[in-house]
């Protein structure tokens, strides 16, 4: 029965454009009743709650499965969330801008549109394309693999992990941002008279930064850990679909790296399995070659799941 909602989500998750389809709907309110978030955001108080903030809803649907057993409701139970975790039209929103200000030329368009999706994906510096390879594996390819392996509680703690890390990210700039502002204030009002108060402001704003840190760094370290086989297998099945004589050298060289980021792993072999022509301006080279051989990668994915469904394996 995964096969088949594997089958009906992939086709129909792009026309179901209706917001109690995507999954940043119910985040938004997971979020604001047990997370308490307000209009500026609170932080999750320790690593503790963090975890349990994650797996709840993980395992309510997984007891919500279990209630339905073996049958037509589970599927359809199934499939419904499989199509709800895929995907973000978010990011393929942002993609069609992009598309549009760069067959008009409009390079500098092109640019703001580039520099506002990886801050608001909260992602490091990197080409538009290969942002769109990454995303790609995380909106698609990973919740597929979970889906698959662990069933839908899969697919849900696989994309409620990344939307938290995704937070935790952010208020974690934006504590630095403010904590680097106090810092600044205090250190030119007390520059003569008051060295304790600042002291003892620094202080309580590097605690903070700390426990900050802590939840910032355990989402990481999951994340990193959940995704480190994937990555590698999925950057297999891109040498497989684009050059693979010359990807094969750099995938050899990170496939047992224990330090690198899953996304440098998987965008070093996308780059090489890919050849792409890049003028000066034109902006949609890199995004539409890269495009193309992540779309390539995810039906391989797909028959390769299928087959080992089908022969009982999975």
């Amino acid at each position: 029965m995964s096969l088949i909602s594997l089958l009906i989500a992939l086709l129909s998750e792009r026309y179901l454009t209706n917001k109690l389809w995507h999954f940043n709907t119910y985040y938004k309110k997971y979020s604001q009743l047990v997370l308490k978030d307000d209009a500026t955001g609170s932080n999750i108080k320790s690593t503790i709650m963090m975890v349990l903030v994650l797996l709840l809803p993980t395992l309510v649907c997984y007891l919500l499965l279990e209630q339905l057993g073996n049958s037509f409701l589970y599927l359809v139970a199934s499939t419904v969330i499989l199509i709800i975790c895929f995907g973000c039209s978010q990011t393929r929103d942002t993609y069609k801008r992009y598309l549009v200000a760069a067959f008009k030329g409009e390079t500098t368009t092109c640019d703001l549109i580039h520099k506002e999706f990886l801050q608001n994906k909260q992602l490091p510096q990197m080409g538009f394309g290969q942002a769109l390879v990454w995303l790609n594996y995380r909106y698609f390819i990973a919740v597929m693999l979970f889906f698959v392996i662990f069933g839908a509680p899969g697919a849900v703690f696989y994309r409620l992990l990344t939307s938290l890390n995704e937070r935790c990210v952010t208020q974690s700039k934006t504590q630095n941002n403010t904590q680097q502002t106090t810092q600044d204030i205090n250190s030119e009002v007390t520059q003569d008279n008051e060295p304790d108060i600042t002291l003892e402001a620094d202080t309580k704003s590097e605690n903070t930064h700390v426990d900050e840190e802590s939840n910032v760094c355990i989402s990481s370290k999951i994340l990193f850990v959940a995704d480190w086989i994937p990555v590698r297998v999925i950057a297999l099945g891109y040498m497989l679909v684009g050059h693979f004589s010359k990807a094969v050298p750099v995938w050899l060289a990170n496939v047992f790296d224990l330090n690198m980021p899953s996304y440098e792993v998987l965008i070093s072999v996308a780059q090489k399995s890919e050849d792409i022509m890049i003028e000066t301006e034109d902006c949609s080279a890199e995004p539409c070659s890269l495009v193309r051989l992540a779309k390539r990668t995810l039906l391989l994915c797909l028959a390769f799941i299928s087959i080992l469904i089908l022969t009982g394996v999975l």
